[in-house]
């Protein structure tokens, strides 16, 4: 990883016709270029190679109804090891070709094999509809009702001297229709029929039971089987219509059993001659997909490629002899050589007579950026340019953020167990990092844990490291050194007595009797304090000062890192009006408290520890300039606190009115072409704009020099009240953000005692109740309370304390450290490369 961006120009190719399409294919293996769009005022309808385009378009189609009947047979489609380059253009209609032959295959088996499904379904419904019919006509000859009988139509009834109804004597004939409806539609059926026929019809169902498959939707469904007798032709136009309204599947019904049980035995043949005939279309229909499989892939990679380079191609323009196109492209100053490697390599491919080549051209556009990142940086680098993408050329805080990140996130989650357990989780993502890539996972929270798997190694590492300087596991100490407070001292120099013991609940080790306290713990806490009752006093002390000392630190560091920018952009002018007095103000104020800290810590032990003075009570005393009466920490203190108030104070108007009045001096002073030369330099580099500022790094800075060719014109007005607006927005931020980013970081110390007690409370109240169990009992009741105490472990102080600690280091190092040096007001470098190109089947599922 570089620790700025890379140095980038803009070059002009000049592709030979005939071997356009083989250069633009090299440069997508390679990814070495960003291309510029030279036809920014033609609409893409009117490029030239829209009609190459819209073929690639027809075989993505194709290929997506290919892969949905593949997916449909749940054949997998195989991945190839290595991805296949673009075929050359004399290819592409020979696979346009396969694929509307493979298309017009498919097309015509999967027709038939519809065509099939339909009429098996429609045999099989009619089977169920001749069974069921059956059982309504028997029950009939039985003299039982088929439905309901309806007394108030007279006609209806049978006369007792002629045997006949009144509807026989009007000439009526009684009529039936069969058929299937499916059950939500019943009732409505049931009273439309009700009230257009007047009760003139007779309504029998029954469900089937079995679920079948509706031939207009596809969808499975209850269906029930209908038979309906009526009287007249007229009543049975009106049965029909209300049948074909309820969407109502009829078939023909037979007049008796012999006709019934031959139609029956008929069904069962056709039935069994299209499962057969089905079954042997299913196995070509899908012998066919699995051959189209084996190149689906490799197809799918082909039109891809084809379709950018074609996209690529409209970019370009054409010279006026219209032999040759013209593109503009970004490129790494590193990356030259293999530049023009790939336009010789496209060049012999297409068997160009006259090579392409390139050109470097100047340029005043601001360049994109673009850091360079591997597996493992690439996560960390991902987090700074979720804040913002850099400058061109600025100072990068990704290769720092490596460590600070981890390491702010162990300071708030310091606990040796967590971060064994985190560990151990990443590393299992790293080891098996190949497999999982090859399972492309849809699950978005996994890939994110997946593409963060390197962060989060690091910060379990981290914690570890944090974990044994607090000592803490899972809330309980380690005594791998022993301690070095010693209880028998106390005993020895009479101290304490077994009086002593019996009448006091809680006693205080004295460090000053000798013997009780024999030096310091050799690495981290003492583990004594897991057992004092001041414990939480201590460490809320200790993590407090820790915290202030760290954010110091870190701040610091942010603001000497913008030296490197001013330097690197010819602002030296920066170094002294803008560094200079934000280090001294940040110093004078802040690292005098951490040095009162450390002096502190250092000055004062037991013995003359109930002397120490508050460090937070000299501090505020140092702004008020009161407090005369008391102790001082060390001598000299009073005028070396008012010596830092003051060059502290006199920052303040450096960082407010130096760099304005300074451009100011260089538009409006009397240095000849100096005045305007350096006016000039500064303008485009300055006003901490540095994504719009070129590196001179080649120029010299003599004075008297004229002009550099190709710069940007000079301003006809210097705005100074725009400038000083600006500057004056900028101290007021810093200044007050010196105070609130210092408190800010005292996050560290809560978060911190947060995630230690939260894990004290789950020992306490989970793990504790098992183990205080001793009969053999409690063994198998341990059981269940450990997975609890696990399953808590890692979903509460893991996942959700972790997440915590996560965001708040971010905000850290995005507001508190990235602002004092970084911008992120860039453009990212985005080669044309064929890896980085979304796929439309892979968004939907289908690779």
């Amino acid at each position: 990883m570089v620790f700025r961006s890379e140095e980038m120009c803009l070059a002009q190719l000049f592709l030979q016709s005939g071997s356009e399409y083989d250069c633009i294919s090299e440069l997508g293996e390679l990814g070495l270029v960003e291309f510029r769009d030279l036809n920014p005022s033609v609409s893409s309808f009117q490029r030239r190679f829209v009609s190459e385009i819209k073929r690639c378009e027809e075989m993505e189609r194709i290929l997506g109804y290919l892969l949905r009947e593949i997916q449909k047979t749940r054949i997998a489609v195989p991945d190839e090891d290595e991805s296949p380059l673009a075929p050359p253009p004399r290819q592409v209609l020979e696979i346009m070709e396969q694929l509307q032959r493979l298309e017009m295959e498919l097309s015509e088996v999967a027709r038939n094999k519809e065509k099939l499904q339909r009429n098996l379904l429609e045999l099989t419904e009619y089977t169920h509809m001749l069974k069921i019919t059956r059982t309504f006509i028997h029950s009939r000859s039985r003299h039982e009702a088929l439905g309901p009988q309806y007394e108030e139509f007279p006609t209806m009834e049978t006369d007792s001297v002629t045997g006949c109804t009144g509807m026989q004597r009007l000439g009526a004939k009684l009529g039936f229709v069969s058929g299937l409806i499916q059950r939500v539609k019943v009732e409505a059926f049931e009273r439309m029929l009700w009230r257009v026929c007047k009760g003139y019809t007779i309504l029998s169902y029954a469900e089937v039971d079995e679920n079948l498959t509706d031939l207009d939707t596809g969808e499975i469904s209850k269906s029930v089987v209908f038979l309906i007798s009526f009287w007249g032709d007229q009543i049975g136009l009106k049965v029909q219509k209300i049948c074909d309204c309820y969407h109502c599947h009829l078939y023909p019904h037979p007049e008796n059993d012999e006709e019934r049980a031959d139609v029956l035995d008929s069904l069962r043949t056709r039935i069994q001659d299209l499962n057969n005939v089905l079954h042997r279309t299913e196995e070509y229909l899908r012998q066919v997909l699995q051959k189209a499989s084996e190149s689906a892939y490799s197809w799918v990679v082909q039109v891809k490629k084809m379709k950018a380079i074609y996209h690529i191609l409209n970019l370009c323009s054409f010279d006026v002899t219209n032999k040759c196109l013209i593109a503009e492209v970004w490129c790494p100053v590193s990356d030259l050589a293999n530049l023009r490697g790939a336009l010789e390599e496209g060049a012999r491919k297409g068997d160009a007579t006259v090579p392409s080549f390139v050109n470097r051209i100047p340029s005043t556009d601001t360049p994109p950026t673009l850091l360079r990142t591997n597996k493992f940086t690439s996560g960390f680098q991902s987090i700074v340019e979720a804040y913002g993408v850099g400058d061109y050329r600025e100072v990068s805080p990704a290769p720092y953020t490596i460590i600070t990140f981890p390491f702010l996130f162990a300071v708030m989650f310091g606990d040796l167990g967590h971060g064994i357990v985190m560990s151990l989780f990443a590393l299992w993502m790293v080891l098996t990092e190949k497999q999982q890539k090859k399972k492309r996972s849809s699950n978005e929270i996994w890939e994110t844990f997946f593409s963060g798997r390197y962060i989060i190694l690091m910060m379990g590492i981290f914690s570890i490291y944090t974990g044994l300087i607090y000592n803490d596991c899972f809330s309980k100490s380690l005594n791998i050194f022993g301690s070095a407070w010693s209880v028998k001292a106390m005993f020895t120099n009479q101290q304490w007595t077994n009086k002593t013991l019996q009448t006091n609940s809680l006693l205080t080790l004295d460090p000053n009797v000798s013997g009780v306290f024999t030096g310091p713990y050799p690495f981290g806490i003492d583990p004594i304090w897991n057992l004092a009752v001041n414990r939480l006093s201590f460490l809320n002390s200790y993590k407090m000062k820790m915290s202030v000392v760290i954010g110091v630190i870190h701040m610091s560091f942010g603001v000497v890192l913008s030296v490197f920018n001013h330097l690197h952009f010819r602002q030296k002018f920066n170094v002294y009006l803008l560094f200079l007095p934000e280090l001294l103000f940040l110093l004078c104020l802040f690292g005098y408290l951490v040095f009162m800290i450390l002096y502190k810590w250092l000055a004062f032990g037991a013995r003359d520890s109930s002397q120490a003075p508050s460090i937070l009570i000299h501090f505020i005393n140092m702004f008020v300039m009161q407090g005369k009466d008391l102790a001082p920490l060390f001598p000299g203190q009073t005028g070396l606190q008012i010596f830092l108030i003051v060059i502290a104070m006199l920052s303040v108007p450096v960082m407010l009115l130096g760099k304005p009045l300074y451009l100011y001096w260089l538009y409006r002073g009397g240095k000849g072409l100096r005045r305007r030369r350096g006016y000039e330099r500064v303008r485009r580099v300055s006003e901490d704009d540095t994504s719009a500022a070129p590196s001179y790094e080649d120029e010299d800075e003599e004075e008297g020099l004229d002009e550099t060719p190709g710069r940007e014109p000079l301003p006809k007005e210097f705005d100074f009240g725009d400038v000083l607006l600006y500057q004056s927005i900028h101290t007021i931020e810093f200044c007050l953000g010196c105070i609130s980013n210092t408190a800010s970081y005292l996050r560290l110390w809560a978060l911190s005692l947060a995630h230690a007690q939260l894990s004290e409370v789950l020992w306490g109240m989970v793990m504790r109740l098992g183990l205080r169990i001793t009969t053999r009992v409690g063994v198998v009741f341990l059981v269940p309370v450990f997975g609890l105490f696990a399953a808590l472990t890692v979903s509460i102080l893991l996942v959700m304390e972790g997440l915590s600690a996560f965001l708040h280091a971010l905000r850290l190092h995005w507001v508190e450290f990235q602002n004092k040096f970084y911008h992120g007001t860039g453009v990212k470098f985005l080669p044309f490369d064929f890896s980085l190109l979304p796929s439309v089947f892979e968004q939907d599922g289908l690779l």
